[in-house]
């Protein structure tokens, strides 16, 4: 466009008509610079799935709180029901093996020897890596149903008074199990929401542990305070974990964690949507599809099929169930102590690593061998398996050395075993 050109001979109301135009020129200008940029971001974050996480950025103002008030306020939590959305995404940085971390990850737990693939016990394991969109609802102690969202299908665990249901739609599998009592159900160990996560990390605040209030946030349409936790130790790899907390319930909405070594988060799990409404009776509720394979546990809230070794009827914890201080020794050891703990099992093995036949072929330990670094030491020799939170020596004896800790940490520990 050609620039305005005035006429002399026009006098006083055409200048007023030409400042107008420049107001409105400059005005254009400037909208044009902020809505610009905010399109493009907007097509940015609506590629890659980040709308609800710019949606619910934001900086409320509210009443100031001080970080053992905030827990506190967690802890007094009383939600006994609500209903909503989670995405979870998780990146301990394992390498890409087509597929058999997953099932590495289920074997590990896996603690009926079925081979259900509605069992709650090895599906929530999938949670371990990638991203998964879950609904979530409960209602009361009695009443909860978690739902991984799939492509085109879903995963359902139901907790329905004594009957825990599990139902897989992909292969229209069905896992039913009786809880010993009416007022105890069996329990899955897997954290799959935002407090699931926060409760687990909140046993392990004490004196190793800096605790702030670090300003406030807006997650799922509600304003909350945003509680930072990181430990004080050297030598772990957790860097920070920060907790998003309902500022009205207490409620934690999101939980993140980043590992000391930086990047990106290597847990993230917040509510997309969160309503605290009583969910409809019918939520719960669950009979078997026709033609749906279903797999019986046992009565008193063990798998039909167990091998007697856990004599509570409950496969022992494994590292990364219990806290971050507080691993159960229940079947290992534990050395060091807060956020330093370090797992320790002996496997009885003197082989090293397991032998065998990888699924491509070849020797297993060789497999197995070069995802990792050989290392020696007093102990012998051995191989370091890293990701991005939890590190593992497998020693050419047969023992196990495994936490939230680096390298240098597990070796140290090693030698002086």
């Amino acid at each position: 466009m050609a620039p305005y050109e005035s006429d002399d001979s026009t006098g006083a109301a055409q200048a007023d008509d030409e400042l107008r135009a420049e107001l409105r020129t400059e005005r254009r200008r400037k909208a044009a610079r902020y809505v610009v940029p905010v399109a493009v971001v907007g097509v940015a974050a609506a590629t890659i799935g980040l709308v609800p996480a710019l949606a619910d950025s934001g900086d409320p103002n509210l009443p100031k709180i001080t970080a053992q008030e905030l827990i506190d306020k967690i802890a007094k939590s009383d939600v006994q029901q609500l209903s909503g959305t989670v995405k979870v995404s998780t990146d301990l940085g394992l390498p890409d093996l087509g597929g058999l971390e997953s099932s590495l990850l289920s074997g590990a737990t896996q603690g009926s020897g079925d081979g259900s693939s509605a069992d709650p016990t090895s599906k929530l394991t999938e949670l371990a890596s990638g991203t998964h969109t879950l609904r979530v609802a409960a209602d009361g102690p009695e009443k909860q149903k978690v739902s991984v969202l799939e492509s085109g299908a879903e995963y359902s665990l139901i907790h329905n008074g004594t009957d825990v249901w599990g139902y897989d739609s992909k292969s229209n599998e069905v896992y039913h199990s009786t809880a010993a009592d009416s007022g105890k159900a069996e329990q899955h160990e897997t954290p799959a929401t935002p407090k699931d996560f926060a409760d687990e990390v909140l046993k392990s605040v004490d004196d190793t542990t800096s605790v702030t209030v670090d300003g406030t946030a807006q997650v799922a349409g509600r304003d909350a305070y945003r509680l930072v936790i990181k430990p004080k130790q050297s030598g772990t790899t957790v860097g920070a974990i920060s907790i998003a907390v309902d500022a009205k319930t207490g409620t934690p909405l999101k939980f993140t964690l980043t590992p000391s070594s930086g990047g990106a988060a290597v847990v993230d799990a917040g509510y997309t949507q969160v309503s605290f409404a009583k969910p409809a009776a019918s939520t719960f509720d669950f009979t078997p599809p026709k033609g749906a394979k279903v797999t019986e546990g046992d009565k008193a809230g063990k798998d039909s099929k167990t091998d007697g070794s856990d004599k509570g009827g409950k496969a022992s914890e494994t590292p990364g169930h219990g806290s971050a201080k507080g691993l159960d020794k229940s079947g290992f050891d534990v050395l060091g102590k807060d956020w330093n703990s370090i797992a320790v099992l002996d496997t009885g093995s003197k082989a090293g690593l397991p032998t065998g036949s990888a699924s491509g072929g070849g020797d297993l330990s060789g497999f197995l061998g070069s995802l990792g670094d050989p290392v020696s030491g007093k102990f012998g020799k051995g191989t370091v398996f890293s990701t991005r939170l939890i590190n593992a020596l497998i020693t050419d004896n047969g023992k196990v050395y495994v936490g939230a800790v680096d390298k240098a940490a597990l070796l140290k520990a090693a030698n002086a075993g």
